[in-house]
Order: structure tokens, then C-alpha cells, then sequence
């Protein structure tokens, strides 16, 4: 599906609102009050489709100042966050870029959004995790205020231990999953040799206890995946320091079309990719390499001012305009 419009008309605000309705909170802020339209005091998105042969209507409620509320088939949901489980939406917008640009924790989010996606029993890991970092530092605290004694750090330095592992051990699983079909689909789009390395090791008892005396004078557990990061390689070059915005941007597309390939080889669903502003910056022939490749990777949702940017008949053709939306001819 192709949904065209001047600049400014909505068309993000309408990825925005799939992606809402899919996967329960916005791809662009997680505060759920910017969601809601200036002087509205609620929002509501819905979408209905199938899965295979079963139908299903999915919708999220905002209102200001209560808490958001989801339903499946008219049933409510415990949490809208519950969507994530039953759809899998994959956005790509230019802000994304960070994923590749941006800081560490950056990368570790989006590879751990990933491990849910292809792992959802791990799904929980990394909060697992970072919840016991939390206590660890707050029993650090306590210790280094004499307001408890170190003997209370030490379950919690067991307790990272183990769960740091079995993250790094999971993170590692999913590079291993995605950098194939990520160096073939890098490949395509011209960006040459690329690979993902894993900086980090798993942390032990042995690692946090050599490291205690420094973790009590800051506060902080400074050993673990918590502070891991992904490195994206294309010949040889790190790409968050030495790769162009276009190789950034190639790199993420390419990350964004090797984990739709995965999640429908495994679960035997492809995602639902919704592609925002993907064809403004790419020249002629890799629009129509992503075209062919998002053709064969299930249902997409692609923006653009002009139809004539996409390279192909899309399926159909929305055009958007101040506060409508209007099927088009393709």
C-alpha cells in the first residue's frame, strides 16, 4: 500500500496511528499524552485484518490524565503492550536513524525489541534484568551509607550474574539469526561487507566482586550487557563513526528488511512493515530493489509525496489530505 500526500498533510500521523493500534504505544514517543491531538482530551486507533484465516480487529484508547486500554476482537486486553505478542510491526522513519547513529543504549533497545520479537518467551529478559541492576545499585547505595551492610549486594551480584548471561547469550543467538539475511539484503542496497560484532562479555560473580570497591564509590553496577553495545561493520568501518547518512540509512533498511525475512521464517507470518519517508533519499535502482524486496516481504505500509517514487503498482494507493484520507487510482 502506497499512501502519498504533500508535506505535512498526516501521512506519518497515519503510519503512527497503525503502529499504535498494532503494537500499543507510538514508534515516536513513549510518553502517551503526545499522541493525543492538541485540544482533544483522547485518541483512539483501530485496524482490522487477518492472520492466515483468522480475523482480527485490533484497537488502543488514549485519554488524558487515565490509563490506555487495548482490545482484541472486542475483548480487553490486561495491557496494550499484550498487542506486541499477536502482531509484529516493523517501522522505519528517518529518526530511527539512531539505531545505527546514535548511542549504545540505542542499539541494545532495538536489539532487545528484536529478541522479543523472534523469542517471545525471552521477551521479558532484559527488563528481568535491568531490574536487578536496580536493586544492586540501590543495595550499593545503601551499603556505601552505612545504612546496610555489603552482605546485601551479594544476591543481587548473583541474581546480574546469572540474568546478564543468559542476555548476552540471547543477544548473541539473535545476531547470529539476522546478520545472514542482513549481509544479503546490505548487499543488495550497495552497502558492501557488512557484519555485526558484540562488544561485551557476560558477567560473572567473580567480574562484579573484582569491581566492587569501584561500584560502591559511584553508586552504580558498572560491569554487564547493561553498558554492551552492537557494532554495525561495513568493510572494516563502524558505521556510527565512519559510515555517510546513506550508509547509515542503507544499514538500517537493511536491518529492518533482514528482521521482517527472519520473523516470517520463523513463525510463518510476515510482519507488517510500515516505511515512512524510505524512498526521498535512495536513487533510482535501489527504490526498485527495496520495492521488489518489500513486495515479497508480506503487507507494507510506504509514504511519499509522489506515487511516481515508487518504482511499481502498488496494491493501493492512498492519498492523504488535510484531515482525510481518499483512495486513489493506482
Amino acid at each position: 500500500m502506497l499512501v502519498v500526500g504533500a508535506n505535512g498533510v498526516g501521512k506519518t500521523n497515519l503510519l503512527e496511528a497503525v503502529h499504535v493500534a498494532t503494537q500499543g504505544f507510538s514508534p515516536r514517543t513513549r510518553t502517551d499524552s503526545q499522541v493525543v491531538r492538541f485540544g482533544a482530551e483522547g485518541a483512539r486507533s483501530a485496524v482490522s485484518g487477518r492472520r492466515g484465516d483468522v480475523g482480527m480487529e485490533l484497537e488502543v484508547t488514549l485519554r488524558r490524565g487515565e490509563g490506555k486500554r487495548a482490545r482484541l476482537n472486542g475483548a480487553p486486553l490486561r495491557a496494550a503492550e499484550q498487542l506486541r505478542s499477536l502482531v509484529s510491526t516493523l517501522v522505519f522513519t528517518p529518526d530511527r536513524l539512531g539505531v545505527v547513529k546514535g548511542p549504545p543504549a540505542a542499539r541494545r533497545a532495538y536489539f532487545d525489541r528484536v529478541l522479543g520479537r523472534l523469542a517471545p518467551a525471552r521477551a521479558v529478559l532484559p527488563a528481568e534484568y535491568g531490574a536487578a541492576v536496580a536493586q544492586r545499585n540501590a543495595a550499593l547505595r545503601r551499603a556505601a551509607a552505612s545504612v546496610s551492610g555489603r552482605d546485601a549486594i551479594e544476591p543481587w551480584s548473583g541474581r546480574v550474574a546469572a540474568l546478564g548471561a543468559e542476555l548476552v547469550a540471547a543477544r548473541l543467538e539473535v545476531l547470529a539469526l539476522l546478520e545472514p539475511a542482513f549481509a544479503t539484503r546490505a548487499d543488495e542496497l550497495g552497502l558492501a561487507a557488512v557484519s555485526v560484532r558484540y562488544e561485551g562479555e557476560p558477567p560473572t560473580e567473580e567480574g562484579l566482586a573484582a569491581v566492587l570497591e569501584r561500584d560502591l564509590e559511584r553508586g552504580v553496577t558498572s560491569l554487564g550487557p547493561h553498558l554492551d553495545d552492537v557494532v554495525l561493520v561495513s568493510e572494516g568501518r563502524d558505521l556510527r563513526s565512519f559510515g555517510s547518512q546513506g550508509e547509515q540509512r542503507l544499514a538500517l533498511l537493511a536491518l529492518l528488511l533482514a528482521e521482517a525475512e527472519t520473523i516470517a521464517e520463523r513463525t510463518g507470518v510476515p510482519p507488517l512493515l510500515l516505511l515512512d519517508d524510505v524512498l526521498s533519499e535512495l536513487d533510482p535502482e535501489r527504490r526498485r530493489i527495496l520495492a521488489a524486496r518489500v513486495r515479497d516481504a508480506g503487507q507494507a505500509l510506504v509514504t511519499a509525496t509522489d506515487a511516481g517514487m515508487l518504482p511499481a503498482t502498488p496494491d493501493q494507493l492512498l492519498e492523504v489530505r488535510p484531515g482525510t484520507v481518499l483512495e486513489a487510482a493506482a
